[in-house]
């Protein structure tokens, strides 16, 4: 689910938070980067309750319109088609998912569930919503398709949503993208017969969960070599006047040179400069792609860039 350039946010805001506390502490920083990693699957396994509460939301708004004393022939006899998603039960019945809501105790939508109201009340206004519910029988494929079409339209861009994720847990914000794309593709796999896609793996690979810790100690334990070959590179900038977050992510992007043979010098670059576009200032990615270009070049000359493998460089 985590993919190498949210790896890379995690940890750069690990080290720029490390670089913020009075007493730096390498081994809290680690917990702080594990604790902070694991939160994004909090929020993964939140999400996919927030389809199962819906449908239970659905059931209750539909049983509250049988008792009504002028219920319509419309409302005394409902369609349920919703309510008995076949996908959404899929998710519903999964042990894995249920086990970590329990565990976690993430049952917000219970405490919080007017959030749910505010999204079953923007389903119900679409027109596709209607067309759904008109329907005699579904497919699990079509209920799948249905469910999407609900988290990418409805769920993921909703503004309320959003603000209380925000206030929830502060480092959801950035997670909520890369959550959204997970949701959707692990949607698109499931099957009747396959609900093992339904949780997946935080990693790609171990490989992945040993960089982020590699990443974040190369940079904390290199501090000094880093910051001198960053040195003379910045004529026009006293080293006061680099942005901290900057000069955090020039840092990250030298390690990755200097200590990590398998990964290509442009993808490296590519990958700051875009971190840099999310989390700086409108400037910071020409300043920080020319001063690595310079580095590489020097590297390259003093046969101190250490790449190995074909197309490397």
């Amino acid at each position: 689910m985590l993919t190498r350039r949210h790896i890379r946010v995690k940890v750069l805001q690990s080290i720029y938070a490390y670089n913020q506390t009075q007493h730096a502490d390498l081994d809290k920083q680690e917990k702080f980067l594990w604790y902070s990693i694991e939160q994004m699957h909090d929020l993964y396994v939140l999400l996919l309750q927030s389809m199962v509460a819906l449908t239970t939301h659905a059931e209750d708004y539909l049983l509250k319109s049988q008792q009504k004393h002028l219920a319509t022939a419309l409302e005394k006899n409902p369609s349920r088609r919703f309510v008995d998603n076949k996908a959404v039960a899929l998710l519903a019945e999964n042990s894995f998912l249920n086990d970590i809501l329990k565990k976690k105790k993430l049952n917000y939508w219970k405490e919080d569930d007017e959030y749910i109201a505010i999204l079953f009340n923007d389903l119900v206004s679409k027109e596709w919503y209607a067309e759904y519910l008109s329907q005699k029988q579904t497919s699990f494929k079509e209920d799948k398709a249905f469910l999407v079409k609900v988290y990418k339209e409805v769920i993921a861009p909703n503004e309320k949503l959003y603000e209380y994720i925000e206030d929830k847990r502060l480092t959801w914000v950035d997670d909520f993208p890369i959550v959204n794309t997970a949701i959707v593709k692990m949607l698109s796999k499931i099957s009747e017969n396959n609900s093992a896609a339904v949780i997946p793996s935080l990693y790609k690979n171990e490989d992945d969960k040993d960089y982020a810790l590699q990443l974040l100690r190369k940079v904390i334990l290199n501090e000094e070599k880093l910051t001198s070959q960053i040195d003379g590179k910045t004529p026009n900038w006293d080293k006061e006047r680099i942005a901290e977050i900057d000069f955090t992510i020039l840092k990250m992007g030298i390690a990755e040179f200097l200590y990590f043979p398998s990964i290509p010098v442009r993808v490296t670059i590519n990958e700051y400069l875009e971190i840099s576009k999310e989390y700086s200032t409108p400037k910071s990615s020409i300043f920080i792609n020319g001063i690595l270009d310079k580095l590489v070049k020097e590297f390259t000359e003093k046969k101190t860039l250490n790449k190995i493998g074909r197309g490397l460089q």
